[in-house]
């Protein structure tokens, strides 16, 4: 099933979508769902990322196929860090080209969204925590992150967390085809089932790091064939089975 966040005529609600047929939701996303009787079209609303998670933790490193191109033993265990909520934009929203940076690359991601709170769980109940999934984009300041030496400041500006365009749940997300697209050109393509740590491996660990609450989102990492974007570019996360996000490049305001 599709879930969608969206804005209505200056109201925010939750909805599934069923084609191009919004069924308007009553509550939260993680409350009873009960569908209203009053349906719209896709058209006539405008997506939001669609969820405002309290934290974004990304796995760096998580596909075969990255860590040969970088020419990096792939790590025994998950390489963590996380992204701020003020970095979350949704669909067609614009990702603003910092001052800072001189260099910022697109990173296809699937991203397992969490639907309860999850401490210390263990491999074999994983699967309970999560409602679904969906396409992430952790675009990344790359010669900031070089400068630096951690990750804090190239991962975190704002715009640099697009998320969308729905979360898909009841799906198994082994073995899907992600890709990008830089002005519609291809750029990065692969298969999740290159990821080294799987969704329930990477909720058994970084629940055993941090309480993870109904909402947040584990980025699982990005394949082969990051690369940089620049101002007036569109970039698109495409993952089978959980859609397109599409996102334009902006200068910063």
């Amino acid at each position: 099933m599709k879930y969608i966040r969206f804005n209505k005529d200056g109201a925010v609600h939750h909805g599934i979508l069923e084609k191009d047929e919004v069924h308007i939701l009553r509550g939260g996303l993680f409350d009873r769902q009960i569908r209203r009787g009053s349906r719209l079209n896709l058209k006539d609303v405008k997506l939001l990322a669609p969820v405002i998670p309290s934290k974004i933790i990304a796995v760096g490193l998580n596909y075969t196929d990255h860590a040969e191109e970088l020419n990096l033993t792939p790590p025994i265990e998950p390489l963590i860090f996380l992204k701020p909520p003020s970095s979350v934009i949704g669909p067609y929203e614009t990702i603003y080209y910092p001052l800072q940076a001189k260099r910022v690359d697109y990173e296809a991601e699937m991203a397992i969204v969490i639907k309860k709170k999850a401490c210390n769980i263990s491999y074999k109940e994983a699967e309970r925590y999560i409602f679904g999934y969906t396409c992430l984009n952790d675009v990344t300041a790359r010669d900031l992150q070089k400068k630096d030496g951690q990750w804090t400041r190239a991962k975190s500006f704002n715009t640099f967390c697009p998320i969308g365009p729905y979360i898909e749940t009841g799906i198994d997300v082994s073995s899907l085809k992600i890709e990008s697209f830089v002005n519609k050109h291809v750029k990065q393509s692969s298969n999740t089932s290159k990821m080294i740590f799987n969704c329930r491996e990477l909720v058994e660990f970084i629940s055993g790091i941090m309480t993870l609450e109904p909402g947040d989102v584990i980025a699982t990492g990005t394949p082969a064939g990051v690369g940089p974007i620049k101002v007036g570019n569109e970039v698109e996360v495409r993952i089978e089975k959980l859609g397109s996000l599409i996102n334009k490049v902006g200068s910063a305001k």
